[in-house]
This record gives structure tokens, C-alpha cells and sequence, in this order.
């Protein structure tokens, strides 16, 4: 098993695990856990990063300059092993770069940057993509971590609710439950105002979709237990999620989406996909703000 890599801050402590650069675990001083607990009768992911795609491809298939290459559902970040270029008492920062494996699914040069960094109550994380190559470099990225629900404190599970920055009337998209590719049409937001009242129900189609979301930072908690507040400034998607009856609900902001069903076209021109020029980078941020009982 890998060994975690600790940060920490007066407030917190985080735990990262350097295959996938996926955060582990996220305490406070009083030893409180605000991440998922991995049930495997549900998922044992907890936060997993999602390079270079989002989501699902057509038949799992990348294609490029008429190419056709396999891809995995969210891409191979999430399955590989990142470097430890820095560990810091409050900070730790990951590395991927591309090799011959995964250029054999993905053909371009890349370096993947993930920094982690503890102040406070609060965890800022950063991903920086890098083109370290001749040509343009297209990618998605997109965060996945899985909050405990409920959050510690307390308050009851039916309470909880997510609390946009802005007014969200807009429909949301679902995915095709047979492929994983995004739908075509909408569907009437369960979203009230500003408020998601959550409910597994919500998630008997899988996740809840924003392509074009107005807000940048929500809320998520109940009343009379912790709050966690979330900003996602450079992600204009977002994604929630859990499997139906588990104890975390995954707020995911995202850069790209699952191929929209009947897409077919070149990878560079799917929705929500970035095109970096060569020498050029991109980060992404999201912080994470722990308001403990």
C-alpha cells in the first residue's frame, strides 16, 4: 500500500495519496473526518482527479487527427502513480508527466501539477496542466472528491443542502445510463432559488449536471452541524453525485463533460474541451473551507 503523504495546519490535517494525487482524508483538530468513508458496498473512490478526459468517451474511444486511441472513463490520472516533487508541513505538491504508456492512449507531451496547500481552516488545491510539446495539447479536467454525508456534528443527513453562490434556474443534463454519454435534452433543475435540497433520489440516474453554471462557490451543510465551503473560480461545470444510499455526496467542478450522445467528431472539438498552445499552461483551483460545529 502506498504510504499517504500528511500536511497540515493549525486547523486541519490532509492526506494525500501520491497514486492518483488523490486526497485521502481531510480531519480537524478534533480528529472529525469530512471525507467519504470508501464503503466498497458503494465506491471506494474518495477523490480522484479526472485527466485528460471528463467523464465517458463514445465506445471508450479518443480520437485525434483520425486516430482512434482506448480511453477509460475520467482518463488515467486517477490510475497513476505521481511524483512527489515537494512536502512541506503544510504543503505537498504531485507530479505527473506523459511516458510510453500514456502516450499509447493519449498522444501528446503533458506535465500535471497538483499542489495541495493547508492555511487554517482552509485547503487550496491546485492543478496546473502543463503542453510540453510542439503541438496543441486538448484536455478536460475535472475534480472528484467524495464529502462525508452527513458531515460531522451531527445535524441529520435529510438536512443537508448545497447553497449556490448565484440563482441556478437553468435545466440540468443527465447521462445516458447505458453508455455515460450526455444527453441531448435537459431536465427541469431540482434546484430552488439558490438551494439544492439533497435526497439519494436525486441520483437514480446517476450524477446531476451544470454545463453552464453561474456560480463559482457554493455551500454545502445543514443547520445545527458542519458546513463545508466550496470555490471552484476556474470550472464552469459542475457535477454531484453519490450511488444511492452512501454516506458521501461528490461535488465535482469540472472543465469538459462525457461525449454528448452522437458526437463523433475530433476530440479538439468536443464541448468544454481546452486547447493549449504549445509552452502554455492552465490551472484549475478549489478551495475547500471547513466551518466546524
Amino acid at each position: 500500500m502506498t504510504d499517504l503523504i500528511t500536511i497540515a495546519s493549525e486547523g486541519l490535517t490532509a492526506r494525500i495519496n501520491p497514486f492518483g494525487a488523490e486526497l485521502s482524508s481531510l480531519t480537524d483538530a478534533a480528529g472529525r473526518e469530512y471525507m467519504t468513508d470508501a464503503d466498497p458496498a458503494f465506491w471506494t473512490g474518495r477523490a480522484p482527479l479526472l485527466f485528460p478526459i471528463v467523464g465517458a468517451l463514445a465506445d471508450d474511444t479518443l480520437r485525434v487527427n483520425g486516430q482512434a486511441y482506448r480511453m477509460p472513463k475520467h482518463g488515467f490520472a486517477r490510475r497513476s502513480a505521481f511524483t512527489v516533487i515537494e512536502h512541506a508541513s503544510d504543503r505537498a505538491v504531485f507530479r505527473l508527466q506523459d511516458s510510453a504508456e500514456t502516450r499509447a492512449s493519449y498522444p501528446f507531451a503533458f506535465t500535471l501539477d497538483m499542489a495541495f496547500t493547508l492555511s487554517g481552516m482552509t485547503l487550496e488545491m491546485v492543478a496546473t496542466v502543463y503542453n510540453t510539446g510542439a503541438a496543441a495539447l486538448p484536455f478536460s479536467f475535472g475534480y472528484h472528491p467524495a464529502f462525508a454525508w452527513p458531515l460531522p456534528g451531527g445535524a441529520d443527513k435529510a438536512a443537508h443542502r448545497v447553497v449556490f453562490e448565484a440563482d441556478e434556474p437553468q435545466d440540468i443534463r443527465q447521462l445516458e445510463m447505458a453508455t455515460g454519454l450526455i444527453r441531448l435534452d435537459g431536465a427541469p433543475t431540482p434546484v430552488q432559488g439558490r438551494e439544492l435540497a439533497l435526497d439519494p433520489e436525486l441520483f437514480r440516474h446517476d450524477a446531476l449536471i451544470w454545463t453552464e453554471l453561474a456560480s463559482r462557490r457554493l455551500s454545502y451543510g445543514a443547520e445545527g452541524g458542519a458546513w463545508l465551503d466550496v470555490a471552484f473560480p476556474d470550472s464552469p461545470m459542475l457535477g454531484i453525485w453519490q450511488v444511492p444510499g452512501a454516506r458521501y455526496i461528490c461535488i465535482e467542478p469540472w472543465q469538459g463533460h462525457s461525449d454528448p450522445v452522437g458526437f463523433a467528431g475530433d476530440f479538439s472539438e468536443k464541448p468544454g474541451v481546452v486547447t493549449l498552445p504549445a509552452g502554455a499552461s492552465r490551472s484549475f483551483r478549489m478551495d475547500v473551507a471547513v466551518r466546524p460545529v
